[in-house]
């Protein structure tokens, strides 16, 4: 059982949300609470695994009370419900799990639940790095998007622009490819070259390009990355065995 809290200012919408989650048959709304003293007495109180949070709570500031949710239990699932959607990248700032806007949808709902149930119970069986992201911010010069970290493929620096590259589409920022890897669980992804990130489990082939370097084909994609052959021993020690 999934328990959940749910911190909003207006009764109505908040008995709403709460009605709905508890729609889930894996859920349980253990907390619904309309002010930020609440919310943290609650929250030390009954420690739930997620928390649905509006962004105004009445003239109080729901991202610092997501903050301190999240420095009394890091791994909590911080899930913003809000009518706000210009605080989306300050919100994943604090590793926001997802991000909804009102009018909320049931069937949206249910998908950020099950993901969470999905992702609690990979957790039991698999240690997940602190500060590794089940999404990623993509800045562009006009736009912010939130991209799943396991729709990754590759990611690219090339002339002053970082690409993000998933099976879908080719995102572009300025964001450096350093900010990435930090932020990426090095269990799925390798920094494979100065200007390559690429995740472990899409690679389908590698061909010898010079005395040092490969190229990396990918799965899901026609792109290719380079690798470096000191990164080619690094991965076959620690991903496929010393004798591979």
């Amino acid at each position: 059982m999934i328990n959940v809290m749910v911190v909003e200012d207006e009764e109505q919408i908040r008995n709403i949300l709460k009605r709905m989650i508890e729609k889930n048959a894996e859920c349980s709304a253990v907390s619904a609470c309309g002010t930020f003293a609440s919310a943290i007495s609650d929250f030390v109180r009954l420690r739930p695994d997620v928390v649905f949070m509006d962004i105004d709570l009445g003239g109080e500031n729901g991202l610092e009370c997501a903050k301190a949710m999240t420095e009394v239990d890091p791994k909590v699932k911080i899930v913003f419900a809000t009518a706000h959607s210009e605080y989306m990248a300050n919100a994943f700032e604090i590793y926001a799990f997802d991000y909804l806007v009102k009018p909320f949808d049931m069937e949206r709902i249910n998908k950020t639940l099950d993901r969470i149930k999905n992702m609690i119970e990979s957790d039991r069986n698999a240690h997940v790095p602190e500060g590794s992201h089940e999404k990623l911010i993509i800045r562009g010069k006009e736009e912010i998007n939130l991209v799943d970290v396991n729709d990754i493929i590759m990611i690219e620096r090339n002339d002053g622009m970082t690409r993000i590259v998933t099976a879908e589409e080719v995102l572009l920022t300025s964001q450096s490819l350093g900010s990435f890897e930090e932020k990426l669980d090095p269990k799925m992804f390798i920094r494979c070259h100065k200007s390559y990130i690429i995740r472990v489990d899409a690679v389908k082939k590698l061909e010898t390009y010079g005395r040092w370097t490969y190229i990396v084909r990918l799965k899901d994609t026609d792109e290719t990355a380079l690798m470096t052959s000191e990164k080619y021993d690094e991965i076959k020690q620690k991903y496929l065995g010393r004798n591979n």
